[in-house]
Order: structure tokens, then C-alpha cells, then sequence
């Protein structure tokens, strides 16, 4: 008896084979992006235009993402979260393949700009399956895990993609849509069949409203700190970064490039331990430390001189990041909770970084270029700092046992485990699928 029920334990602790599906595609996907990351703004500029029409390609694409980001919630639950994934990373393949085939600058920023609404689909109904998917006690597990297979295809993806590009500047297009359609392919095999990832049928569910969402102090906290990380993270660093490293510690440019290397090494090797944490000490206390180590690490960067202080201050920047990052995105993900829809919710969510990102590269550029970098990084970390502010008066969103226990007893009531088949991805390749807790199967072996 006490054999059977340390299984059962043990099996509770494991998250379902379709996280793993997922992690897995954002992996692919995200060497796919690496890859095109080198090649976009010279690919723009070939077309006999200048760096600010080359930098608009770029940023069509994250103009898009957040205004289609409300569509997107929408369509996610309207349609379920599942098709609209699929949908989404092909609608980029197809408009990154085209690229490689534009005529015109104008063909370019049209096609890029069509991505930017396939990847907010995509992103959105992701984090959406996770929720969805992932037991109330490892939310954060399952952040910090696909977090991690994004960071890491991020970090090898531009290795391919310096390479494509010397060969010739099409090449990178077709191979991120390359990525994408094998990305799209292996999600569609392994999750074609899942009870557990298909759409609700009849579902009597709340939706949870953005206004809604807005009453319970967590979900704003967290719109705070995703917007002062999407300025830090997204934005600031992508673009002063380089150029701090020219103007003022007066080195090459391919030291920022070490400067975010640096950085993705600290974020990843926080991400797995900051969702396992954030399953066992809380969401909150994680995301003021990774507030904090972040804001820290931000200013510390516009006040070095030297490279060795320049590297440690990014790292420490990095460890903030993988912080906060896996905490924050359960925090949200309580808030909505197994038996809500809340497409327009993570779309919101999503948004605040978006904006960030958009913001935080013109208004630092300008205080960079009318104060000083120091002031522009130091304005930078403060944000940080006045989100964790808003996160002190944030309630803790971890479920205790006895909330994940009726969360069971209620996904039992509905039906959910309605069949022995139920969370199965049978016919596809053979995936060890293990004990059963709750309908839900438990994670493949290693």
C-alpha cells in the first residue's frame, strides 16, 4: 500500500509529456530565430536604404506582436489553445520564407511585418497550454523549463546563423522557416491526439476578463514587473548595450556580443532553479529577489569602466533576470488557474513586456544622448525597483494543498479523466508515458 502510494507521489511530482512537447518546440523554435537574428538588418539594408528603414523592418515586427496581441487572446479562447499554436508558427514560416523571396524593401517589412502576427499566436496559446497543462504545484517548473529550451535554441541559433549568413543573406530566412515547419510538425504529432491539450468540449468555464484580472493585485504587480523587464531585458540592453561598449569602454563591437553571452548564461542558470524554488518558497519572495539582483545589476552596468566589471555586472544582470522570470510567469498563471480561459489575460500580460521593449530603447537612447549612460541604466534599474515595490503589496499566488487538492476534486467532477485513454499521445512515435495521476500522465524517463 505505502509502495503504491510513493508512486503516486513521485508521479505527482512529474509534469505531462505534452510540457515536454512544448519545451521541445520552443527549442527548435528558438534556434530558428537565432538564425535569423544576424542576418535581418543587413538583409534590410541591401535594398539600398538607410539604417533608420532597415530599423523599422525590426521593429514592424514587435509593432505587430503587440497590436495583434489582443486578437490573439481571443482567438485562444474562442478556438482553443491548441490549433491556434499550430496556426501561428506557420503563418511566421510562411512569411519568413517569403522574405527571402522579397523583391522590395516594401515586400520585406510587408511579409516581416505578417510574422509578428503569427508569433503572438503562438506565444500566447503556449503560455496558454502551459497553464492549462501544468499541475498548480509545478507551474513554475514548467516556466522555468520552457524559458530555458527558448534561452538555450537562442544561444545556439546564431552559431547556424553566421554561418548561412557568409554563404548568402536569403539563407537564414529559409532556415528559420525551416525550423519553424519542423517545430509546427513535431507539436502537431505529439499533440494530435492528446485529451489533455484538445480544445474543451462544452466548456461552462469561466473566462477570466482582463478587467477582471486587473482586480486581483498579483496579475498587476505582474504587468509591472514584465514591463520593466521587457525595457530592461528586450530593449534597453539590445540597444545600448552595443553601443555603451563603443562610446564609452571604447572596444570592439563583438565585446557586446560576449556582454550577451554573459548575460544568457546567468538568466539560464537560474531559470530550472527559480521554478523549482518558486514551487516550494512561493512565487512573490522570488520575484522581489530577481527585481532586485536585476536592478542591481543594470546600474551597476553604466558605471563600469573596465571589461572584467562590465562581464560580472551583465552576469549579475542575468542571474535577476532567470529570477524572475519563471516565478512571475506562475504568478500569472495562478491567477487564471486550471479551470479558467484567459487568452485576453496572458495577451495582456504579454503586452506589458512588448511595450517595454518598444519604450525603453527611445527613452533611454534619449537620456543616453542628453544626460549620460549612467543616468539611462540607472533609470532603467529603477523601474525594477518600483516594480518589486508593487509586488510588496502583491498577495502570494502558490496554491497550498488543500486549494490544489479541490482544484483536483473539481477537474474530477467535470469529467476531465473521462476515459483510460485520457492524456494519451498515442498513434505517433512511442512516448513512455508512466504512472497516471489525475488523468495526467507524468513526464518521459530520462
Amino acid at each position: 500500500m505505502r509502495s503504491a502510494e510513493e508512486s503516486t507521489d513521485q508521479s505527482a511530482q512529474r509534469l505531462p509529456a505534452e510540457v515536454w512537447v512544448l519545451v521541445v518546440a520552443s527549442f527548435v523554435i528558438a534556434i530558428g530565430f537565432g538564425i535569423l537574428a544576424p542576418a535581418l538588418p543587413s538583409y534590410a539594408a541591401s535594398f539600398d536604404v538607410g539604417v533608420t528603414a532597415a530599423s523599422i523592418v525590426i521593429s514592424a515586427f514587435a509593432f505587430m506582436r503587440l497590436a495583434f496581441a489582443p486578437v490573439s487572446g481571443k482567438l485562444v479562447t474562442r478556438f482553443g489553445e491548441r490549433p491556434i499554436y499550430l496556426i501561428g508558427i506557420l503563418i511566421v514560416a510562411l512569411s519568413t520564407g517569403a522574405c527571402a523571396f522579397a523583391d522590395s524593401y516594401w515586400q520585406l517589412l510587408l511579409f516581416r511585418a505578417l510574422g509578428g502576427t503569427g508569433s503572438t499566436m503562438f506565444t500566447v496559446s503556449a503560455v496558454a497550454l502551459l497553464v492549462r497543462l501544468s499541475p498548480p504545484h509545478l507551474r513554475g517548473r514548467a516556466s522555468g523549463l520552457w524559458g530555458t529550451g527558448f534561452l538555450l535554441g537562442n544561444v545556439i541559433g546564431p552559431i547556424f546563423g553566421g554561418v548561412l549568413v557568409s554563404i548568402s543573406l536569403k539563407l537564414p530566412f529559409l532556415g528559420y522557416a525551416a525550423a519553424l515547419v519542423l517545430a509546427a510538425f513535431v507539436a502537431w504529432l505529439f499533440l494530435r491526439r492528446s485529451t489533455l491539450a484538445a480544445p474543451v468540449k462544452n466548456d461552462n468555464g469561466p473566462v477570466l476578463t482582463v478587467r477582471e484580472a486587473l482586480k486581483h493585485r498579483a496579475y498587476v504587480a505582474s504587468l509591472a514587473s514584465s514591463f520593466a523587464n521587457g525595457w530592461a531585458v528586450f530593449g534597453v540592453r539590445v540597444s545600448l548595450i552595443p553601443l555603451f561598449v563603443s562610446a564609452v569602454l571604447l572596444q570592439q563591437p563583438s565585446m557586446a556580443g560576449w556582454a550577451m553571452t554573459v548575460f544568457a548564461v546567468g538568466n539560464a542558470a537560474m531559470l530550472l532553479l527559480a521554478g523549482w524554488l518558486a514551487d516550494r518558497q512561493g512565487r512573490k519572495p522570488l520575484v522581489l529577489i530577481g527585481l532586485v539582483i536585476s536592478a542591481i545589476g543594470t546600474i551597476w552596468v553604466g558605471f563600469t569602466t573596465s571589461v572584467p566589471m562590465f562581464l560580472a555586472s551583465c552576469l549579475v544582470a542575468g542571474l535577476g533576470a532567470g529570477l524572475l522570470n519563471p516565478p512571475q510567469n506562475a504568478a500569472v498563471a495562478d491567477v487564471i488557474g486550471n479551470r479558467g480561459r484567459g487568452g485576453p489575460v496572458l495577451a495582456g500580460f504579454q503586452m506589458a513586456a512588448d511595450v517595454g521593449a518598444i519604450i525603453g530603447p527611445l527613452a533611454a537612447g534619449a537620456i543616453a544622448e542628453t544626460i549620460s549612460y549612467q543616468a539611462a541604466f540607472a533609470v532603467t534599474g529603477l523601474l525594477s525597483l518600483l516594480a518589486a515595490l508593487v509586488w510588496l503589496a502583491a498577495p502570494e499566488t502558490l496554491p497550498s494543498k488543500v486549494e490544489q487538492a479541490e482544484e483536483k476534486a473539481a477537474e474530477s467532477n467535470r469529467g476531465v479523466a473521462v476515459a483510460a485513454e485520457c492524456g494519451c499521445l498515442d498513434e505517433g512515435p512511442e512516448v513512455p508515458l508512466g504512472a497516471r495521476v489525475a488523468g495526467k500522465p507524468r513526464q518521459p524517463e530520462a
